[in-house]
């Protein structure tokens, strides 16, 4: 069953990474990324959030650096952010996409440095999510289509490949596995409670 008419959360994290790509200039104007960054201090830890600034743990995710790499975002969270939305609500998605963006921003500064963002490690969350709920909960109303789940997947074997390194195309490949196994371990826990309160419905008066 829906609970939201339509996905107005999705749109204002949509338009979210608008605004800010186009104050950044798509991520060239590296000043004006600043704010957004995880941290601005190479090697010297998570400073800023020490002191205070914790939404550092979130804001990488409106950063996109150039024109395709939030298009193709975007489209993603349209269709898998509006789909968690409309049948599972705003409190759902807003749940999704901080742990998600948390835990892959954190995974990612681990392994990498502080000039990183994009969208995508809550988009596979996302999808990581409506896959396993497709799977695994009958009373779920959505199943994706095993095409788009296999294109994704796809895409996200050719990130690890490195090939795209050879275009000087730069993939935060840690915040994309970290997204896909916290969608993954939500929807599937999530489904088997579900499906086991629909097996054993609650019979008190």
């Amino acid at each position: 069953m829906a609970t939201s008419r339509s996905p107005k959360l999705t749109y204002l994290l949509i338009g979210a990474c608008v605004l800010v790509g186009v104050y950044s200039r798509w991520g060239a104007h590296l000043e004006a990324l600043r704010p957004f960054l995880i941290t601005n201090y190479r090697g010297l830890g998570l400073i800023e959030v020490g002191n205070g600034e914790v939404w550092r743990l979130v804001t990488p995710i409106f950063i996109h650096f150039g024109l395709m790499h939030v298009l193709l975002n975007m489209l993603w969270l349209w269709q898998l952010g509006g789909l968690v939305e409309l049948h599972r609500g705003r409190a759902a998605l807003i749940g999704l996409v901080l742990v998600s963006s948390v835990l892959s921003n954190l995974s990612q500064f681990h392994f990498s440095h502080g000039l990183f963002g994009g969208m995508s490690g809550v988009v596979f969350a996302l999808l990581g999510y409506l896959w396993m709920q497709g799977r695994m909960n009958p009373g779920f109303a959505v199943r994706l289509d095993p095409r788009l789940v296999w294109m994704l997947m796809a895409w996200f074997a050719v990130c690890w490949s490195g090939l795209l390194g050879l275009f000087g195309i730069h993939i935060a490949n840690v915040a994309h596995t970290v997204g896909l196994v916290v969608g993954v371990a939500w929807g599937g826990i999530a489904a088997g409670i579900e499906a086991r309160r629909q097996r054993c419905p609650d019979r008190s008066p």
